[in-house]
């Protein structure tokens, strides 16, 4: 699979746990390791765990509508590099813009973990 396959299918997953007012949140856990990190509107945490209470923090239904996917190969072979623009609606609120960037690190043949991700909040 080439990067941008990669990073397709992995969005296309990722976002899915968001669907049902996040009733499969807890499963985000697996796609990170115990030293990735996460940074939203510039609060960061580290680790699986600390990760999804960041998201269920957001609140209870996200509704992620991507637009826009940039790729771009890491500085080794085994990592790549996802930037995501789009639209997201929290709870029944306005919808937002919002950009996220992906660093993914590959495990083995076809599998990837999140290293990196950091989302921002478009307002204007």
């Amino acid at each position: 699979m080439s990067g941008e396959e990669v990073a397709k299918a992995f969005l296309t997953h990722f976002y899915s746990k968001f669907a049902n007012n996040g009733a499969q949140l807890d499963q985000l856990g697996a796609l990170y390791q115990p030293t990735s990190m996460l940074t939203i509107e510039g609060n960061q945490v580290v680790g699986a765990t600390n990760i999804v209470a960041k998201y269920k923090d957001l609140g209870g239904n996200l509704q992620f509508q991507p637009d826009t996917l940039d790729v771009q190969m890491g500085t080794t072979t085994s990592a790549l590099l996802a930037v995501v623009t789009g639209k997201l609606k929290i709870d029944n609120g306005n919808q937002l813009h919002y950009l996220q960037m992906f660093q993914l690190v590959s495990t083995g043949p076809g599998a990837y973990y999140v290293h990196n991700d950091i989302l921002r909040l478009i307002y204007s």
